[in-house]
């Protein structure tokens, strides 16, 4: 058993933290950047790597990116809930559709996808834009959603046919 430094923390700690940083800091922040105001996508990635830090020990060290992304999501929708001036009782159950001024959506050039992608809903949207943009299938999507992998895969599925729906009534005169 390695011998903790002051603190508490081991030698092997601290390199497993800086490995983790040195490979998926470009990812997470550009995850971020891609759904929010570019200036705070750093500090985002920061406050992930600060949870992963302090979490350690439940970091799944075969699928640190996809835990570090649904950490992301977790930090994201509680930045958003922060910008939100509502009590508490007033927050709708089912999350209300902000597509307004989405970051996620704005980042999108082509109308008609934006549109399609707008008319699906919030989960169908986060797992498309997790499969195209961060190039996640399989375990590590299931891994960033908390679900099985089969659970996945048919979520997968159920999202790309609600686009393809959504994209031929936008298309269809």
């Amino acid at each position: 058993m390695p011998e903790p430094s002051e603190g508490g923390v081991t030698p092997a700690e601290t390199a497993w933290f800086t490995e983790v940083v040195r490979e998926h800091s470009t990812a997470l922040v550009r995850y971020f950047a891609r759904r929010g105001p570019r200036q705070d996508a750093e500090d985002l990635a920061a406050e992930v790597f600060a949870t992963a830090w302090r979490r350690r020990d439940d970091v799944p060290r075969e699928a640190v990116l996809p835990w570090l992304y649904r950490t992301a999501g977790f930090t994201l929708a509680n930045g958003r809930r922060k910008r939100v001036d509502l009590p508490v009782e007033e927050l709708p159950e089912t999350g209300v559709v902000r597509i307004d001024h989405d970051p996620e959506l704005s980042a999108l050039f082509d109308a008609e996808l934006r549109g399609a992608l707008e008319s699906v809903g919030e989960r169908d949207r986060r797992i498309l834009l997790l499969h195209a943009w961060e190039g996640l299938d399989g375990a590590e999507l299931a891994a960033v959603l908390g679900i099985s992998r089969s659970g996945a895969d048919a979520a997968l599925s159920r999202a790309r046919k609600r686009l393809r729906e959504a994209w031929g009534e936008r298309l269809s005169f």
